[in-house]
């Protein structure tokens, strides 16, 4: 992999926009500006909306943490984006998913083995990363679960990570020397 194409630019020489984003990102659960945030302050007043939206997504939404975790693995894995399965894999093996999930995933494969709740987790995300449309049989079964609120949170929950994962390709964003990389999936 090549070298990382943005930089975080240094506390000193940040735009009043860029430290204001930067003080969100750090006073919040994040914590940090590592993963896409280096990329995206380049944008402060997009990066700063991008990062509201994903704060939400991932600490507020009213969908389960493990099956934030399923949807974000499976959104990763759409866009073979390392950076973020890395990150995410460690995350939802903290969250409770079975590594079994986790893996089959990895290798572009449906899980064998999911709960009914993840099964319409997995079934939505991957008919709207697929077709860019869902049925009525997953928006049913999504809505019925978590209500239309949970429906609207899996959609942004996507977007968000097709972003960020979109930043991090673009980035060539670095994953550790001892990580595991995702195997680019056959074309369709």
């Amino acid at each position: 992999m090549s070298k990382e194409r943005f930089q975080l630019p240094s506390a000193d020489a940040m735009t009043p926009e860029q430290k204001r984003m930067a003080d969100a990102i750090i006073a919040g659960p994040r914590g940090s500006l590592r993963g896409p945030f280096p990329v995206l302050i380049h944008s402060p007043v997009m990066g700063d909306l991008a990062q509201r939206l994903g704060a939400y997504v991932r600490f507020d939404s009213v969908l389960p943490q493990p099956l934030r975790e399923l949807a974000i693995l499976c959104t990763a894995r759409f866009w073979t984006a390392q950076y973020e399965w890395y990150a995410h894999r460690e995350l939802g093996l903290k969250a409770g998913l079975d590594p079994a999930i986790i893996d089959a995933i990895a290798e572009g494969q449906r899980p064998p083995s999911l709960s009914r709740e993840e099964f319409v987790i997995y079934d939505f995300v991957s008919q709207l990363l697929a077709t860019k449309k869902v049925s009525d049989q997953a928006f049913a079964a999504v809505r019925e679960a978590f209500g239309l609120q949970g429906v609207v949170d899996l959609i942004g929950t996507v977007g968000y990570y097709s972003l960020v994962a979109m930043a991090l390709n673009v980035n060539q964003s670095a994953i550790p020397p001892d990580a595991v990389p995702l195997a680019p999936l056959a074309e369709h």
